[in-house]
């Protein structure tokens, strides 16, 4: 396996010249830079029973014993509805995101009123399973039911951090492997970088345990 070579000079930008930069310049240069991420739809519904689902890219694992979920909002100056619905009804759904509806997911990302729902718009379906109150997303292959547990306010930007607790879990069921790893690659879970660039993925090993005076081999 050869060293990945740019066929370009390495540059240099310091964090003054980032700031200076046009907004939409520094919003889309600033996301880029932590790499590809887990993407997902949001599906939740108000007590109203009003649905609502979003695409959201800070998705990050917090633990796993219980199992954790977190996702950061941006601060409150438009209205939020997913966050609102969460902390309203404390049920939500984390749905992966397949190449079969990445544009409908991104079309979820513009500002709709409360009473439209971007399940309508996308000509996405609602489900509901096992009287969870949250809609899933039919389209997805893996869902989560997660439960909300915890609200951050981060006070260096004032984005706001929910931590959710998974309740459930629904997948294919050849893609779980015997050692209880979920193959994403074989669901046809895809991934993202910046605001708007969609990414499949092809894997290149899994690798052992790694340990102290021990070679790293190939679990393939």
């Amino acid at each position: 396996m050869g060293e990945t070579k740019l066929n370009s000079k390495q540059k240099q930008i310091t964090s003054a010249q980032i700031m200076d930069m046009e907004k939409q310049e520094r919003v889309h240069f600033a996301n880029s830079l932590g790499g590809f991420k887990s993407v997902g739809l949001i599906g939740t519904q108000n007590k109203k029973g009003q649905t609502n689902l979003a695409i959201i890219d800070s998705i990050l694992h917090i633990g796993s014993n219980p199992p954790l979920f977190g996702m950061i909002f941006r601060p409150g100056i438009v209205e939020r509805h997913t966050l609102e619905n969460i902390l309203e009804t404390g049920f939500y759904t984390i749905n992966h995101i397949t190449e079969n509806i990445f544009k409908q997911a991104h079309q979820t990302s513009a500002r709709y009123d409360r009473e439209i729902s971007e399940f309508e718009i996308t000509n996405l379906n609602p489900s509901y399973k096992n009287n969870f109150f949250a809609p899933f997303v039919a389209e997805s292959v893996v869902q989560l039911a997660m439960e909300f547990k915890e609200k951050t306010i981060l006070t260096i930007n004032n984005t706001v951090l929910v931590i959710g607790e998974v309740k459930a879990v629904y997948f294919p069921e050849d893609c779980l492997l015997q050692d209880g790893f979920l193959d994403l690659e074989k669901a046809a879970t895809i991934t993202c970088s910046g605001l708007d660039s969609y990414h499949k993925t092809t894997r290149i090993d899994r690798l052992s345990y790694a340990k102290p005076n021990k070679t790293t081999t190939s679990l393939l």
